[in-house]
């Protein structure tokens, strides 16, 4: 008779399966749109180049959009553990949030523009709940510098979240990452007191 180890192992084989599935299904999903055009890509070319079986592919995603949107909220989690880590790394407020808005333009100004598939996941209700994720995260930065002493007291921090955070989508323009950092000084220089201001 069985005991308790074996039906774990095998639940825990069975979710690492599926990761690896999902996983290989998003990335060549991508690949796919990036090589072919979002509208050229079919559910039977995700399966046959992921290698599974359409009726397995259709227990994962519905569609080749869902597929996108799944691989969009992974990279979306990857970008957040990121910044978690890098603010994690930095010392005071001020230095995290220093630290976590040149991460985040960086980040702006390294991904592909104009492009099909990001004109296809970044609207929708994901890409809002992933904004407002992205707000309170430097929102609560902000609210920490507040309260240390080393940030302006004269705006709410959520209206400076939206100001960093749609200053610094200007990144996506620059001509380098010399460009980013100064757009990062000025952007910190408008959160500080005025006497402090750079």
């Amino acid at each position: 008779m069985y005991n308790d180890a074996v039906p774990k192992l095998w639940n825990d084989t069975i979710e690492a399966h599926n990761a690896a599935v999902r996983d290989a299904t998003l990335d060549t999903t991508a690949a796919l749109v990036a090589k072919h055009g979002l509208l050229s890509v079919t559910m039977s070319q995700v399966a046959e180049e992921t290698g599974i079986g359409r009726a397995t592919l259709y227990k994962y995603f519905s569609d080749v959009k869902a597929i996108l949107v799944a691989w969009h909220d992974r990279h979306l989690a990857r970008h957040f553990e990121h910044l978690h880590g890098v603010r994690d790394r930095a010392g005071d407020a001020g230095k995290k949030l220093e630290a976590v808005l040149e991460a985040y333009a960086l980040m702006i100004y390294e991904r592909p523009q104009d492009t099909e598939l990001a004109a296809l996941v970044h609207r929708g209700e994901h890409f809002a709940r992933a904004q407002q994720q992205l707000n309170d995260f430097v929102r609560d930065l902000l609210t920490q510098g507040v309260e240390a002493g080393e940030l302006r007291r004269d705006v709410a921090p959520d209206e400076l979240a939206s100001y960093c955070i749609h200053a610094l989508a200007a990144a996506s323009g620059l001509s380098s990452k010399v460009a980013v950092r100064r757009l990062v000084s000025v952007v910190l220089a408008g959160v500080h007191p005025a006497q402090t201001r750079l």
